[in-house]
């Protein structure tokens, strides 16, 4: 065994989250760590790179580092005062950055981290002798390494997800919003699109479109929501995103939790009220004098199949009427599912199931700390928490948060405080205490 090929952390995947662990533990010596990704670079969301796209979090929570160690060198504020842009951000007066300007901030953090290697894909894990064992591919040249870990970090991200029913394979112009400005000229050529679902993407393809229906091009927006909803963003709200609100919600029995999940759509899936409102000022200014709209807006609708087309239009989506509970037929000539992400396990994990703690459903039992392994200290995850910590666990704003956790378990001290209290509410009934009398008759 090469003793320069053991580390005490492997990072399988290089996203945000895992980018994020890379940089903070970039000053941490006595944590050597390498990260791999089989992307031949970090791309965020290429399909969805629209020029006015704002992420919907704050800078100083958005940024990779620092909510953990404000005076970190990879921190967004460095980041504009090293690529002269810190005075013009600072005249535009917005807390939110670009999109595009997120994913040119995180290819320079990345560039200044030799702990992270693209074009290196992981291939298979096993455990041998108290070490993790990871098979690591060059994409490159196709040469195989194995290289050892006492812990890892999975951070391989989620995937887009299209419903089951959707055999893409026969429907060319049905694609996912990830692929969007890809297709965007094809688009147009099809003369009519449907965008099915509500999200935050959703809208912003229906807001990037809506000056193509002056030309004609019909634009429909079909969701099966009751209503196209805004991210709920006020200040008492967003205590939800604390640690103690995690513990509040990791304390719940399972079924709870799924409870609970299923009410807080608004609170991670909806759209910023500045793009509701936009595009209804859109739409307004458009109908200014009686103009016919190209557009349709339809809520209540669950979109059930898709299939070939009759005459000029290429599909017929077959839908239900939730509420009404009526089936309805819509045709058009291509179609945007903003359906979300999902997270798959990567094959890999199959060499080191026999490690990783189950629920009942199957899915990992995340602990507290963020590990799943039998140990609770050895296999950590990010982003695969939803289940048992909660809606904030795709949230970018709670990045430096868990990795300041993991870092600290990993280093067995604490390298970065982690804040235990945040929040000016309290989301539980702490344990009644007994009488003094009753103490003292337990007692005697």
């Amino acid at each position: 065994m090469n003793k320069q090929q053991v580390y005490h952390l492997i990072g399988i995947g290089i996203g945000p989250f895992n980018l994020g662990l890379a940089a903070l533990l970039h000053p941490v010596k006595s944590v050597h760590a390498v990260f791999f990704d089989q992307g031949d670079v970090f791309d965020w969301h290429p399909g969805l790179m629209l020029d006015n796209a704002t992420l919907q979090t704050p800078f100083m929570g958005t940024d990779l580092v620092t909510m953990a160690d404000p005076t970190s060198h990879f921190s967004w504020l460095n980041f504009l005062k090293q690529t002269n842009r810190l005075y013009p951000f600072f005249i535009r007066e917005s807390f939110y950055m670009l999109r595009k300007e997120y994913n040119q901030y995180c290819k320079w953090v990345i560039e200044q981290l030799p702990s992270c290697r693209f074009s290196h894909k992981v291939v298979s894990v096993a455990y041998n002798n108290e070490l993790y064992e990871v098979s690591v591919q060059n994409t490159k040249t196709g040469q195989l390494t194995t290289y050892y870990a006492e812990r890892l970090v999975l951070g391989t991200g989620t995937q887009p997800y299209v419903p089951a029913f959707v055999n893409r394979a026969v429907l060319p112009n049905v694609i996912h919003t990830s692929e969007y400005l890809s297709n965007k000229a094809n688009i147009l050529k099809q003369g009519a699109l449907t965008i099915i679902g509500s999200g935050q993407s959703a809208a912003e393809i229906f807001h990037d479109l809506l000056p193509e229906t002056r030309n004609g091009f019909q634009l429909d927006w079909i969701t099966r929501a009751e209503r196209f909803y805004p991210m709920e963003y006020s200040k008492l709200t967003l205590e939800l995103t604390s640690p103690e609100y995690v513990d509040y919600f990791y304390n719940m029995p399972p079924e709870k939790r799924r409870k609970i999940l299923s009410t807080q759509n608004p609170l991670f899936k909806g759209i910023n009220y500045a793009l509701i409102n936009e595009i209804f000022d859109t739409l307004y200014e458009m109908s200014v004098g009686g103009q016919t709209l190209n557009v349709q807006l339809k809520t209540c609708s669950e979109l059930n199949s898709i299939t070939a087309g009759a005459g000029q239009h290429a599909y017929a989506l077959q839908f239900t009427q939730v509420q009404q509970q009526q089936p309805f037929t819509h045709h058009t000539n291509a179609v945007v599912l903003a359906t979300g992400y999902k997270y798959n396990e990567p094959a890999f994990i199959q060499g080191i199931h026999e490690r990783i703690r189950r629920m009942p459903d199957k899915l990992p039992d995340v602990h507290r700390n963020y590990t799943i392994d039998i140990n609770n200290s050895e296999i950590f995850v990010q982003n695969v928490e939803l289940h048992t910590h909660g809606f904030v666990t795709p949230d970018l704003g709670m990045g430096a948060y868990r990795n300041s956790r993991i870092i600290n378990t990993i280093a067995g001290k604490e390298i970065y405080k982690v804040e235990e209290r945040i929040a000016y509410q309290e989301f539980g009934v702490a344990a009644a205490k007994a009488p003094v009398e009753q103490l003292v008759q337990e007692h005697f």
